[in-house]
């Protein structure tokens, strides 16, 4: 049993891509457009609080009880439309508070590199740098580190884990870095949306509008989970989207951008 270099190698690369355009983009929109740091915490609050520990609180209540995954339509607009009520609530209130203080494009851009960057670091690079960990011990030899003490279900997911790593092709670990990048692009875009929707004048009707962008370019996603939809068929429709997101969002700040407030620029680093 081992797990091919090359898988590791794709590992890797998407590690640095789910960690490393972040940071880059962080320091891109800092000298680009005087990105604030506080609203890029703020928008890493605002994933981990709404879409880790809220929503995953609704789910835990709602699925298996009212909602099961034998009823496949049902169950992929639940998910859908619970992620984008939930995020693109974190965001809209976020808004709300750093209005008072903040101001510019460079606060959308910083928000949303902190809510898309953290949950691309989470659920990407940390998934990859712990693929890597165990690649490598596999190919050493040393399984039983991995096994531990596991018994019962905790072992056989360890060890299905383990059957993945070493049977998965190599280009499935890349299309992770890849996927990455498409959701950042999304979360950056819909961060200006909804941006627009709390700067703007009259224009609350963009924050439900990011909620239905939001439900839309997650269920590809979900259909290629639940019905089996061609893997580089899912990721062409999510890039697809990807691109419809980003334009929507540059066309709305530049219709909208001339009637933004001056931004107040806390200190710099603030």
């Amino acid at each position: 049993m081992s797990v091919p270099v090359l898988s590791i190698v794709f590992m890797a690369v998407s590690a640095i891509l789910a960690i490393g355009v972040p940071v880059y983009l962080l320091i891109l929109f800092r000298k680009k457009y005087n990105a604030k740091v506080i609203p890029m915490l703020i928008g890493v609050a605002g994933f981990v609080v709404f879409a880790l520990v809220l929503e995953a609180s609704i789910h835990r209540i709602v699925i298996g009880r009212f909602i099961s995954a034998s009823n496949k339509v049902l169950y992929v607009l639940y998910g859908a439309f619970m992620a984008g009520i939930f995020e693109e609530s974190a965001r809209f209130i976020a808004f709300k508070i750093l209005k008072r203080k903040y101001g510019g494009i460079g606060t959308a851009l910083s928000y949303g590199i902190g809510h898309g960057g953290i949950e691309s670091i989470l659920l990407a690079g940390m998934s990859m740098i712990n693929s890597i960990v165990s690649s490598i011990i596999i190919n050493t030899g040393n399984i039983e580190m991995i096994r531990g003490n596991y018994q019962g279900e905790t072992l056989a997911t360890v060890n299905d884990h383990m059957a993945a790593l070493v049977a998965a092709a190599p280009y499935m670990f890349l299309v992770s870095g890849i996927e990455r990048l498409m959701a950042i692009a999304i979360q950056l875009s819909l961060s200006v949306i909804v941006f627009y929707a709390v700067f703007g004048k009259n224009k609350l009707w963009l924050y439900p509008l990011a909620i239905i962008f939001h439900a839309i370019v997650g269920i590809p996603a979900m259909v290629f989970q639940m019905w089996g939809l061609n893997l580089f068929l899912t990721e062409g429709i999510v890039c697809l989207l990807a691109v419809c997101v980003v334009l929507f969002a540059k066309y709305l700040h530049g219709k909208l951008s001339a009637t933004l407030i001056a931004d107040p620029s806390p200190s710099i680093g603030q």
